[in-house]
């Protein structure tokens, strides 16, 4: 079965599904939420399709396929389902179109690459109603320039006039791939997009010099771990070597100790350390 296939399935099962009466849905709310009634939970969900795929159509001009539109809305209708209050004087479908709307653009914010970097709920009001509000502003009134329209738009939406330019920019181009080739006007050879970006990666030499000199300073630290008796080897590891470090107390209580006990024998485990590493090497010592 193709893709527009269950898709198409999929649409004509969630119109063919009965509408629910307040009463009945409100029985199988309290049914999922007190029993996690399996059943009830599908009956809520299928009724409401119809809704999901509602909203989903509303945004199939951003580019992305109508089956995932729909899946993500479907998985914001779960989520409304499992926090829907039945006791509250509200229908269900009335609640579950924010937890859906915001499932669906969330989704479209994920797998559109020039709004990853600006996602506050003012960026993604001004993503989600440029075009709408654009097209609107030149139908009324054709003369509008483009900056006339981005000053009416920032006003409405409570954003600066630039970022309305900027997004606007962004959303009448497209996203180039970074194996898209690339040619040399001089020698006629061709390479891809992803060649010419800079890695913030260090050099290879300078990777291989980081790891040689980890290796030598772990080397160093653990011929002098060795120097330790058991009891202050314990304490170093659990206050200093682990990534969440225990506390004097708990290690106090662990070794049968007083908390300033511990804390003598970890000073003294330090000094010993550093009398070993500075025999080792000078500037480990610092360490």
């Amino acid at each position: 079965m193709t893709a527009t296939t269950a898709n198409r399935n999929m649409v004509r099962a969630a119109m063919a599904a009965p509408y629910l009466e307040r009463g009945e849905e409100h029985d199988l709310a309290v049914a999922w939420k007190d029993h996690k009634d399996q059943d009830a939970l599908n009956k809520i969900t299928m009724a409401h399709m119809r809704l999901v795929i509602s909203m989903a159509a509303k945004f199939r001009n951003f580019g992305l396929p109508m089956n995932d539109l729909i899946q993500e809305g479907h998985v914001g209708l779960l989520e409304a389902a499992s926090r829907f209050e039945p006791e509250r004087d509200v229908r269900f479908s009335t609640y579950a179109t924010w937890w859906i709307r915001a499932s669906i653009q969330d989704y479209i914010l994920r797998n559109w690459s020039i709004v990853r970097g600006g996602t506050s709920s003012a960026q993604k009001a001004l993503f989600f109603n440029l075009r709408r509000l654009r097209a609107r502003l030149a139908q009324g009134d054709p003369t509008l320039t483009d900056s006339a329209i981005h000053r009416q738009i920032a006003d409405t939406l409570g954003v600066r006039v630039k970022d309305v330019a900027v997004m606007d920019v962004r959303l009448s181009g497209s996203d180039s791939s970074l194996n898209a080739p690339m040619s040399d006007g001089e020698s006629g050879a061709s390479s891809d997009r992803m060649d010419f970006l800079k890695s913030e990666e260090p050099l290879p030499d300078e990777q291989v010099s980081v790891m040689i000199d980890e290796e030598r300073r772990n080397s160093w630290l653990g011929d002098a771990l060795r120097t330790l008796n058991p009891r202050e080897l314990r304490i170093i590891r659990e206050r200093r070597l682990a990534e969440d470090g225990a506390t004097l107390e708990a290690l106090g209580t662990a070794l049968g100790i007083s908390k300033e006990r511990v804390r003598q024998i970890e000073n003294r485990a330090l000094e010993k350390l550093r009398v070993v590493l500075s025999s080792q090497t000078p500037e480990i010592a610092s360490l």
